[in-house]
């Protein structure tokens, strides 16, 4: 038996074929011919047959509510969106999967030949106006919550997304243009232009003005493959906590690596190709492959004074032999830098100059630009994302071993708010700073 959002989607497409019939009278300026009068009688027919069918079944429902929960309301208002406001259509919690490994046992079916298609499928699909089976159109869509867990998941896993200031875009949008200010050096003017000064009475002002920009994120699709066994299939429990961790992890991880690698090209601009990077000398005759206590030092007074506070230390784990053995020179001797004072019996500090060091394996590998960052995300870099993640499934690319492919689809986009290093107000263009800094290559 069908669904009552189904009966009332019916409904709906058929009052719609009505008023095409009515819509081509009037441009043409004509009135109905016998053809038409008899195509809407038999629409009208057919409504009203089906309409009988879902005040019966509303009825059921109504009795069953009394006699079970009284009081408790029957039906839920479908989630807005750009496509389903004015449909009419409410999507009711016994229309819904109970968890995100049956929706996707339900998919998996609904691709095999021969396969049913589950009326939940074509409810999720049909809100958002996209296809209902066929891949192509779009798919099944992962069901509204269950699109905002994983989401949440991936983005709480990550370790540097979690960080970034994140902005939701909807409706019908691909991108976002953010306003900032286009400010290269504080040593004449600041924020772009902005000068305030000291003058005698009566004496003649200069005007200032401020200089901006646009921040512009085009959403990039991040897709993902993930494959399960026909013995996993079986079993939604399992499904769900498989594909779950899978997809989360590797989400995470593609995500995270963008923010400090990506190129900007189909991806989000990641801090290294930015021009808002700081790159630190080495030392004079420092040895290749090293990270030195005046590196650190030299790094922590480049980056913005506002930043220090949230900013962390993100290192590739080949250079922690690096600070483990670093040390400053006192006298004739030195003081460890990294280690605590009762050496390797003791935890290391895991911080330097108080702010945390966090061991990432998108860092580079030691001795190039990117094996030790100072970054602040939080102010330094948006992320962008638009709401809802994409499904899709097939049963034939890994066929003949018994394996089934789910694909997932997410639309981001991010890069640093600032499109250039800072001159500060005093100490020279060579002294920039900036949100983010790295030590350069030491070869």
């Amino acid at each position: 038996m069908r669904t009552i959002t189904q009966y009332r989607e019916d409904i709906a497409s058929l009052m719609k074929e009505i008023g095409n019939i009515d819509a081509k009278c009037i441009a043409e300026n004509r009135d109905l011919i016998d053809e038409e009068i008899d195509l809407r009688n038999e629409m009208m027919n057919k409504v009203e047959a089906i309409n009988r069918q879902v005040e019966s079944m509303e009825r059921q429902e109504q009795i069953t509510a009394t006699l079970n929960k009284p009081g408790v309301p029957l039906t839920m208002p479908a989630p807005e969106n750009s496509k389903g406001k004015g449909h009419g259509i409410t999507i009711r919690d016994k229309d819904k999967f109970a968890s995100f490994g049956e929706q996707m046992s339900a998919i998996m079916v609904a691709g095999s030949p021969g396969g049913s298609t589950d009326p939940r499928l074509r409810i999720q699909s049909a809100a958002t106006g996209l296809g209902e089976t066929v891949s192509s159109d779009g798919g099944f869509l992962v069901q509204t919550d269950f699109s905002n867990e994983l989401l949440k998941q991936v983005f709480e896993t990550g370790i540097l997304a979690s960080r970034c200031r994140k902005i939701q875009i909807s409706g019908n949008s691909n991108g976002i243009k953010i306003p900032g200010v286009d400010e290269t050096s504080r040593a004449s003017t600041r924020s772009g232009g902005v000068l305030a000064y000291w003058k005698d009475e009566a004496a003649a002002k200069t005007a200032s003005k401020p200089k901006f920009r646009m921040i512009e994120l085009s959403l990039k699709k991040l897709i993902g493959l993930c494959y399960a066994t026909d013995e996993l299939l079986s079993d939604s429990t399992a499904l769900e906590g498989y594909i779950k961790q899978a997809f989360i992890d590797e989400f995470g991880f593609q995500i995270d690596d963008a923010i400090i690698n990506g190129t900007g090209a189909g991806m989000p601009l990641g801090v290294l190709n930015s021009g808002s990077l700081v790159s630190v000398g080495a030392e004079v005759g420092q040895a290749a492959s090293t990270v030195i206590a005046e590196n650190v030092i030299n790094m922590y007074s480049r980056i913005f004074a506002t930043s220090r506070p949230n900013a962390v230390w993100l290192i590739n784990q080949n250079i922690e032999p690096q600070l483990f053995t670093m040390s400053l020179a006192v006298g004739t001797g030195g003081v460890p830098i990294y280690m605590p004072a009762g050496g390797l019996s003791g935890q290391p500090y895991g911080t330097l100059f108080g702010r945390p060091v966090i061991a990432i394996e998108q860092a580079a590998t030691l001795g190039t630009v990117g094996d030790i960052m100072f970054g602040d995300f939080g102010n330094g870099y948006v992320l962008a994302e638009k709401g809802g993640i994409q499904s899709d499934m097939s049963i034939h690319v890994q066929f003949l071993y018994d394996e089934s492919v789910f694909r997932f689809v997410l639309r981001v986009d991010g890069q640093p708010v600032r499109a250039s290093a800072l001159t500060p107000y005093k100490g020279g263009a060579s002294y920039t700073q900036s949100h983010f800094i790295a030590l350069a290559t030491r070869s």
